[in-house]
């Protein structure tokens, strides 16, 4: 689509002196469209000159006075400029219409201005805008309605201002260089609260990946020219043991009261479901449903966004309880994630299970169970609600008796003593 002009003309004129029988000369200069405003407006600029002996064009009519009398537009020569009797205000005039030029060739510019232009421009400014200060308020756009997320990206914020040194960390100023050195900062960092040491590797990725996010979303919204996020790699993620429970120790669990009954419930149910806690938490009495002979529930994951249903065994529904109002909570009353560790381990401490076992684990047995018991890894993947098949392949490492049951798959007659050399 073609971009339309705003014509603004740039025209020398006179206004006459109150008080004296002179002429001030002016440069007018309309339409000229004010950022903010969708009403031109009539700009008018002294340029410091008067005329006494302007030339009156007595065929062109300016006003007609009060009395009767009219008042006459100065005469122009073929340049367009004023003419006067007196050589000095002459020269006034050839100033002052060399002023207007200037001024016409700024509008004429100023119009021609691509829409590029405009972007440099507007990228340039919020190039100097804070980083920190942008940090903050997208981790506010992205996870408003996710406490744990939300959580992760301010302990960020706060390692860049620490980072930093409590100063604006300015969008121009960041680098490949300060990248790197971010890298190595988040490598080093301390633990949040009261606790000692370092944070982990895994923890270091998950920061670092947060702020390569928030510098793609930035480079999105113009705040930097290039995606310099997509120039440097991750930290490398370092493997590490997914804890898990038996089926017996299940039973156990199932078998030993909890002082909070919902926690005990939620739990058994994301052992049954593979649920996340995030999405035990919301669940309300009408995304479940009864189709045919099986229960399934039907939500959109907080973590990945996606519209899912899972189907859901008789047991895991019974640990649903008794039903409500369709809007209500069916886990009312569990705790949130920073608050669910101490009562969780006092319960798996009473059942006699001696593994550091967090509410995800239960996520991550159901996932092993299933493996376990010859369920195929895609559909375990589709009910983890996994966008990606290999996410569920990390499940399929732990699987040890798995692996000892194939180390004793094949057998063959041996006789030790005849195979030993004599």
């Amino acid at each position: 689509m073609k971009k339309a002009f705003q014509n603004t003309r740039a025209t020398v004129k006179l206004r006459k002196s109150e008080y004296h029988d002179e002429w001030y000369l002016y440069i007018e200069s309309y339409p000229v469209f004010v950022p903010g405003s969708n009403t031109p407006k009539r700009i008018k600029e002294l340029v410091n000159r008067i005329v006494t002996t302007p030339i009156w064009d007595k065929k062109r009519k300016a006003r007609t006075n009060p009395d009767g009398s009219f008042t006459y537009k100065p005469k122009r020569d073929v340049n367009g400029i004023i003419m006067c009797k007196s050589a000095a205000d002459q020269e006034s005039c050839i100033y002052a219409d060399n002023i207007r030029n200037i001024r016409q060739k700024e509008y004429d510019t100023k119009d021609l201005y691509s829409d590029m232009d405009e972007a440099i421009a507007e990228q340039k400014e919020k190039s100097q805008c804070d980083f920190i200060s942008y940090f903050k308020q997208e981790a506010k756009n992205r996870h408003y309605n996710s406490d744990s997320m939300y959580t992760t990206w301010m302990r960020v914020a706060e390692l860049l201002t620490e980072f930093s040194n409590n100063e604006p960390l300015i969008f121009a100023n960041i680098s490949l260089s300060l990248m790197e050195k971010f890298k190595q900062f988040l490598l080093k960092a301390p633990q949040g609260g009261s606790k000692k040491g370092t944070i982990s590797k895994n923890t270091a990725s998950t920061y670092f990946s947060v702020f390569k996010a928030a510098l793609k979303q930035a480079f999105v919204d113009g705040y930097l020219p290039i995606d310099i996020a997509a120039k440097v790699k991750n930290i490398q993620w370092q493997e590490s043991r997914r804890e898990h429970l038996t089926i017996e120790e299940l039973n156990q669990l199932a078998e030993t009261p909890c002082e909070n009954p919902v926690i005990k419930r939620a739990a058994l149910f994301s052992a049954l479901t593979g649920l996340r806690h995030c999405d035990i938490q919301k669940m309300t009495w009408k995304e479940i449903s009864k189709e045919g002979e099986h229960y399934r529930v039907n939500f959109t994951q907080q973590k990945t966004k996606g519209v899912e249903y899972t189907p859901i065994s008789e047991q895991a529904y019974l640990m649903c309880g008794e039903a409500g109002y369709p809007d209500e909570l069916i886990f009312g009353g569990l705790p949130d994630p920073s608050w669910i560790s101490r009562p969780l381990a006092k319960w798996i401490e009473a059942a006699g299970i001696t593994k550091h076992i967090t509410f995800h684990c239960f996520r991550h047995t159901y996932a092993c169970l299933q493996l376990s018991s010859g369920t195929d890894l895609y559909t375990v993947s589709k009910m983890l609600g996994h966008t990606n098949i290999r996410t569920t392949q990390i499940y399929a490492k732990v699987q040890d008796d798995k692996k000892e049951q194939a180390a004793d798959a094949i057998k063959i007659n041996l006789d030790i003593n005849k195979t030993e050399e004599k």
